[in-house]
Parts: structure tokens; sequence; C-alpha cells
């Protein structure tokens, strides 16, 4: 768990995926006059190797190969593809399912007991590319317990960050209604006045 996911009090059962999506960081909008830039927390195999360190997805020793980051980068992009969708709406696009399909193919898992009556996904191998099917297994766990439609994509064009959406009624659009939201309604209003007359008055 990171401290961005301790901050927005993301479970524990999701911290890794949540972490994991928004490695790419596609922000570009100006608050408080500051310009945020965008970046990517994998951008080569060694900082990938660094970030499953940090998330103890791997030993301290192991590294992962260049096969193993490229699948990382296609999982990713299948991940935020798929988190993009509406909640209600992702199971009904092949467009989305397809990719990510074969992107979690590269991850394979096995159901291994856990205790007294307990079940659960571990990685079939046991090098460095098994730290990264733990987050896969993380996307099925969330799916069987119902918590992965409140893992979002934020609305906002210039955000794009992923959230968890703890809202009671799980409707939240926005990772934060004071910034982006209150971005969004603002462009709405201007273009709604910009040609209504009666603001000109």
């Amino acid at each position: 768990m990171s401290k961005e996911s301790r901050k927005f009090h993301v479970p524990d059962a999701l911290a890794n995926l949540y972490d994991f999506a928004n490695t790419l960081d596609l922000r570009h909008f100006t608050h408080h006059g500051i310009q945020h830039q965008q970046a990517d927390e994998l951008h080569n195999l060694a900082a990938l190797g660094e970030w499953m360190r940090q998330h103890g997805l791997i030993e301290r020793a192991a590294a992962p190969s260049q096969k193993t980051f490229e699948a990382a980068l296609r999982l990713r992009a299948a991940v935020r593809d798929y988190l993009k969708c509406e909640p209600a709406e992702r199971h009904r696009k092949p467009a989305v399912i397809g990719p990510l399909n074969a992107a979690m193919e590269a991850f394979a898992l096995r159901v291994a007991t856990i205790g007294k009556d307990g079940f659960a996904l571990r990685p079939v191998t046991s090098d460095a590319q098994a730290g990264l099917s733990a987050i896969v297994a993380e996307l099925y766990d969330a799916a069987s317990a119902g918590t992965l439609g409140r893992l979002k994509m934020c609305a906002a064009d210039e955000c794009q960050r992923v959230f968890f959406d703890r809202s009671k009624p799980g409707t939240r659009r926005w990772c934060q209604s004071t910034l982006c939201g209150n971005r969004e309604k603002t462009r709405t209003y201007r273009e709604r006045h910009r040609h209504d007359p009666a603001s000109e008055v």
C-alpha cells in the first residue's frame, strides 16, 4: 500500500491494483497556478522492478525480464481502459474485455488452500512475473466481492486518475469533487451561458 492509497482510504484488498493503474499519470491541469506534470512510474525495466519491490511484489534481489516489463505495460493499459468504462457497462464492451483477457493470460493463477476452509488465487510461477499475477488476483477478488465497481477512472479528461468511490450510492464521477468536479461544472456553466443571449443582458 502506498501513501496515495492510504491517503484516499483505498481498501487493502485493492491497494496494489489501484497503485498499479495509477503508475501512469496523465493529469495535465493547472492547480493554484501550477501545471501538473504527466509522468510514468514504469518508464523502464528498472523502474518496474523498483515499483514491485516497494509494493512487496518481488524479492529484493529479483528482477523482472523485458518480457515481463512488456506484459506489465499491456496489463496496465487494459486495466485502465476497463476502469474507464462505467461499471454497469464494462461487461458489455468487447473492445475492452478482449484486450484485458489477452493481457491477463501472461499471469497464470491457481487456486490454493490458505487455511481452514479458505481458498485463494496464487501465482503458478515463482519468478518476478508472479508479483504482477497478484494484481490480476486482486482484480478477480474485487469482482467476486462486488467492490471492483467502486474502482473507477475520473471522468475529467485532464485527470483520468483512478480512484476508489467511497460514496454511499457509489455514483461519484470525479476523483475529487472539489477539484475535478468543480472544474467540470464551471466549464459546463460557461459553455451553457456562452451562447445564452439572456446572460448578456
